[in-house]
């Protein structure tokens, strides 16, 4: 039986400008979330349109909204439907990596603390919410991409001469280990080493990206600065274990962003703790916490705690990312939790741009 009073957009869209997007600290209808709003004998249908699929609140969103409808006099079903329109800032016409959105970098001060693992996975992550995702392993002397995802081809050169990134599960990939033979080291001066990474931004065919994850090498030398200069850099993650030493490094890589004016999205811990498989007992092998009071410390934001996990190890040696070896693992989902952290930290960047643009593709939460 349908409601004794009719339903109005305007009691729809009152009490929808009561659901606040965390993040943005605003409304989801002065945010200009609400689409398509159609009534019909009480029936109420819209489409909530996010900043990006990876956004960590969106399933509360939907449910914020479809019991704040549902109690409005007269409303007998409310059908949501969840998409996104991934914001970017606006680019100069004359930048590189034109149709490219957002540009994340994943840096660390130092090497071994397991920044390629934490940034293939990521990028992996994010593309699992339906977004398009590069990946570009800026680490010239070492790179570890195409062992880390089982790819040994090499890409395609256009008749241009522009380079074609190897596509694969839905990823667009680039890095020096596809150009140059795996046996043969690298032996570069750093002028070599730039003109490369220029050469990723500028001569590869990347397309339309929502996001480009970029693999730097560690430390704050040449190809930290070319890239933080050359390309429009939405932010940087900073990875470090929990460990002093480690540490003391990340903060040298979080200054040199702030140096250039690059934002940091946040620090993540990696090998933040190990679970034994037999007995379930937690262990702390390079002590616990310290990324996350160092953030704290500097001001940034915590995007999470990676545990350490053998098949992290044996997925990186065989081409099996763990978010794709093991979806259901914790560190898996550790992982997807940071590239929603990432996300929503990319977007709440860019709302505070004044140059924001939108780029519209497909994507639709599944119907609970």
């Amino acid at each position: 039986m349908f409601g004794s009073k009719a339903v109005s957009k305007e009691s729809v869209l009152q009490v929808l400008s009561t659901v606040m997007d965390p993040d943005l600290h605003r409304s989801i209808v002065e945010l200009g979330f609400i689409k398509s709003l159609e009534i019909k004998a009480g029936e109420v249908r819209f489409i909530v349109e996010l900043t990006t699929p990876a956004c960590p609140v969106k399933e509360q969103l939907k449910s914020e909204c479809e019991r704040k409808v549902a109690a409005v006099e007269g409303v007998t079903k409310v059908d949501v439907t969840m998409t996104a329109n991934v914001t970017a800032r606006g680019m100069d016409a004359r930048a590189v990596l034109q149709g490219v959105k957002n540009v994340i970098a994943v840096a660390s001060g130092k090497g071994g603390v397991g920044k390629s693992t934490c940034a293939v996975n990521l990028a992996v992550a994010l593309s699992e919410t339906g977004a398009k995702v590069g990946l570009m392993d800026a680490d010239v002397y070492g790179p570890s991409i195409p062992m880390m995802l089982g790819i040994e081809r090499r890409p395609e050169v256009t008749a241009d001469k522009r380079i074609v990134p190897i596509e694969h599960k839905g990823l667009k990939l680039m890095s020096m280990g596809f150009l140059s033979d795996e046996r043969t080291p690298v032996i570069w001066r750093g002028p070599m080493v730039a003109g490369l990474i220029q050469q990723f931004l500028s001569s590869v065919v990347w397309g339309e990206l929502d996001y480009l994850v970029v693999d730097m090498p560690p430390g704050t030398g040449d190809a930290q600065l070319t890239l933080a200069q050359q390309a429009p850099l939405a932010g940087a993650v900073i990875v470090s274990t929990p460990q002093s030493i480690s540490l003391l490094d990340a903060r040298k890589g979080l200054k040199m962003f702030e140096q250039v004016k690059v934002p940091v999205l946040g620090l993540v811990e990696n090998m933040s703790y190990f679970i034994c498989s037999h007995c379930n007992q937690r262990t702390d092998i390079f002590r616990h916490g310290g990324a996350r009071a160092e953030a704290e410390r500097l001001g940034v934001p915590f995007l999470g705690e990676i545990p350490i996990d053998p098949d992290v190890v044996i997925g990186g040696d065989e081409g099996q990312p763990i978010v794709w070896r093991n979806p259901k693992s914790k560190v898996a989902e550790a992982y997807r939790e940071v590239a929603r952290n990432v996300a929503a930290r990319v977007s709440i960047a860019n709302a505070r741009s004044p140059a924001q643009t939108n780029v519209s593709f497909a994507w639709n939460a599944p119907k609970s």
